[in-house]
């Protein structure tokens, strides 16, 4: 088989296919197809240029304890999923000690400096600029007191290359209008940005995947296996590939494939779970807002709204739980929000590692190996700007990103 096989049809697979061909590579892509849509499609749309700190931080660690007391907390750790996220849990505290949360934060920050460029050469290479809506977003709250606090540590925090404003006349009239009400408090962010549709963007970039001759295969990889100076591939169903290189970026699929050649993959499903509904009367030009105190995004898409929350540590195959979609739409209801309700439910995994870092680099365990996952949060926000170093990686250019590399999991 000629060429680099992709496996993994996420935000990080198409962008990994689209930057090895514009390098000449002859690419195909394994993906699952619809029996199970990717976290990527299912997030809150935002490219989150603001977020350079990794959430493995000493701030984390001291609002864990509070956070599992509070009645409707956006943090779930079910006890029946304890032997998934305990010890997922002592890594990630040994991850925020202040040492390698400045070292994490460092490292994230290069990484992020180049996300939005990456994103705007994306779009712009689709032939789709409009994809891109570089219009920031509101971070509200919903008491002086709460405001005065979010205020503060926004003032004193790295944004990378957002920057925070306050609010001017019209941005506070709007805000009422939509709420019915004055916010206590509220701050826009300039810098970041949000796409347009997800099924938009996904279309635009397996139309172009397959207009530069790109394969696109149905299918489950559910092994690797090193061999002759290539990977083989196993596919569900029996089948084996055999490329010239492979790039995993399957997202929570990639712990098994690489713990299956000898990695460690710390890895757990860090879920979340949104609510959907068309459009309707939420203004077409207002940026995704954020309501801090109910840790609840809301961005209007082209098409439709969504309104996504909840972080829970879990296993990828443990039932989802119905209760998180009503604690959601109570939320909604609450703030008064001119959101269609039930709405439509989603529940996906992210991909995390412990110190809230990606993992992207060539392995060592297997000759033409690369991957790309472990992006928690911010697959969509990084897809662009990883792609673009996996694919330097395949063509024999550096030697990958040393913070990001699986060796530092031993």
């Amino acid at each position: 088989m000629k060429g680099v096989l992709v496996v993994g049809g996420g935000v990080l697979g198409f962008c990994t296919a689209l930057a090895l061909q514009d390098r000449g590579r002859t690419v195909t892509l394994l993906d699952e197809g619809a029996t199970a849509k990717p976290a990527s499609w299912g997030n809150a749309g935002h490219i989150a240029v603001e977020q350079v700190e990794p959430l493995a931080s000493p701030a984390t660690l001291r609002a864990v304890p509070g956070r599992l007391l509070a009645a409707d907390d956006a943090l779930s750790l079910r006890w029946r999923d304890l032997r998934h996220w305990l010890p997922f849990g002592i890594r990630l505290a040994l991850a925020s000690r202040p040492r390698r949360f400045q070292a994490g934060k460092m490292a994230l920050s290069g990484l992020m400096a180049g996300a939005m460029p990456a994103w705007q050469t994306l779009v712009a290479g689709l032939g789709r600029p409009a994809l891109l809506i570089r219009d920031g977003h509101y971070v509200i709250w919903d008491t002086a007191a709460s405001a005065a606090r979010g205020l503060a540590r926004i003032q004193a925090g790295d944004h990378g290359t957002a920057t925070v404003h306050t609010l001017e006349p019209g941005e506070g009239e709007a805000l009422t209008r939509l709420l019915g009400r004055t916010p206590a408090g509220a701050v826009r962010l300039r810098g970041s940005g949000h796409i347009a549709g997800h099924d938009l963007l996904f279309d635009a970039m397996r139309g172009r995947f397959l207009e530069r001759g790109g394969v696109l295969l149905r299918g489950r990889a559910v092994r690797l296996a090193p061999g002759e100076g290539r990977v083989r591939v196993r596919v569900a169903g029996g089948a084996d590939l055999n490329p010239e290189q492979v790039v995993v970026a399957a997202g929570v699929a990639s712990k098994d494939l690489m713990e299956g050649i000898g990695h460690r993959v710390p890895m757990i499903a860090e879920r979340g779970y949104h609510l959907q509904t068309p459009a309707g009367d939420w203004p077409a030009d207002l940026p995704p807002l954020v309501f801090e105190d109910r840790a609840l995004i809301v961005t209007r898409f082209r098409d439709y709204l969504r309104a996504s929350s909840f972080v829970e540590f879990s296993h990828p195959d443990s039932p989802a739980d119905p209760a998180k979609w009503e604690r959601l739409r109570q939320r909604i209801r609450d703030l008064g929000l001119p959101f269609d309700l039930p709405g439509t439910p989603w529940m996906g995994c992210r991909p995390t590692l412990p110190d809230y870092l990606p993992a992207i680099g060539r392995s060592a365990h297997a000759p033409g190996l690369l991957y790309a996952f472990g992006h928690q949060h911010l697959g969509l926000t990084l897809g662009p700007v990883t792609a673009s170093l996996v694919a330097d990686l395949a063509m024999g250019q550096g030697a990958g990103p040393a913070p990001f590399d699986l060796s530092r999991f031993g």
